[in-house]
């Protein structure tokens, strides 16, 4: 029931009515209803600021764990490039020095990446900023991980040319000599047996009966084969690549043919007193780079340290040749 109220009016000396004005009224709606909204938002604005509403919450945790994870990738980024790095040092000091080849220069690797953020700018960071540097971390691991592919690749065919020029490499006795008795002339200078003066001996004589076999010293191709008449009578020459040829003369017959591959212990030949010899004999010789070298430092395949101690003593007191 609407309350009715009144007022005493002195000059009437009676209780009338009050009677509120339409505009009075409907400014009182008004600021009823202006201070209501502003109480509202007042309200509003606490509870927002003060407690989260439920997609704020599951931002919010959506955001921790976001967080969280990308502390844990910041940590195996870390042990990444620990283990990009020891593959760097393994690369230029061990791998590379193996087979004399020159390191990657630094300028070639790409740097590392600026100093990680303090754990509190991470916290503070949006997750913008958090994602752009964990992508710019992967890209710089890609990178470094495309240079070490790459120079992975080059130390293989290093390998695969390693393997290759140690099978070039003359490595045992073009002979039998496992008493190493058969010694017959050393390299450098000494009598000639037919013209009696003085003269630079090329190679090492191997003394042993006619008929006996000769053996490739190395992997190679046959590059002259039969007989010449440069004084060495019948006579093999093989082409080992990487610089590397050996000689062997006067042949009582040749096995291999001119173009032949041949491998390191395969017969090609068979002991002969062919061309300028004074007895059955193996002359052997070793060409580097096309300078002939002293074969005695080349026989390290199938000598012990103390035989070939031994052999390079009787290679140097045997100033005698056959040829």
């Amino acid at each position: 029931m609407k309350k009715i109220k009144y007022f005493f009016n002195t000059h009437t000396l009676r209780f009338e009515k009050v009677e509120v004005p339409l505009r009075v009224r409907l400014l009182q709606l008004f600021g009823f209803i202006a201070a209501s909204i502003a109480t509202g938002i007042i309200i509003v604005v606490l509870i927002f600021q003060y407690i989260d509403s439920p997609k704020e919450k599951l931002l919010r945790q959506q955001n921790e764990s976001y967080k969280e994870s990308y502390s844990v990738m910041q940590e195996r980024v870390k042990q990444l490039e620990l283990q990009m790095n020891e593959l760097e040092n393994r690369d230029n000091e061990v791998y590379r020095s193996i087979f004399e080849s020159s390191p990657i220069p630094d300028s070639a690797r790409i740097k590392e990446m600026e100093a990680k953020k303090e754990v509190r700018l991470i916290q503070n960071a949006s997750n913008t900023e958090l994602i752009q540097n964990m992508i710019g971390q992967l890209n710089n691991l890609s990178l470094r991980m495309a240079y070490q592919t790459k120079s992975f690749v080059e130390i293989t065919g290093m390998v695969k040319n390693k393997e290759k020029l140690l099978k070039a490499i003359p490595a045992i006795q073009p002979v039998s000599n496992k008493n190493l008795n058969r010694i017959g002339g050393s390299f450098g200078y000494r009598i000639d047996p037919v013209y009696k003066d003085v003269r630079f001996h090329q190679g090492l004589d191997f003394t042993a009966p006619s008929g006996t076999p000769i053996y490739a010293t190395a992997d190679g191709v046959v590059q002259a084969a039969g007989f010449s008449t440069d004084g060495y009578g019948n006579k093999v020459v093989v082409n080992h690549g990487f610089g590397y040829q050996t000689l062997y003369g006067h042949m009582f017959k040749v096995k291999a043919k001119i173009g032949q591959l041949v491998k390191r212990g395969e017969v090609i030949g068979y002991i002969g007193s062919t061309g300028k010899s004074t007895g059955p004999h193996c002359h052997y010789e070793v060409i580097k780079r096309g300078t002939k070298v002293d074969p005695v430092y080349y026989f390290y395949n199938d000598l012990t340290p103390a035989q070939f101690d031994r052999l390079l003593k009787a290679a140097a007191a045997n100033k005698q040749s056959l040829d």
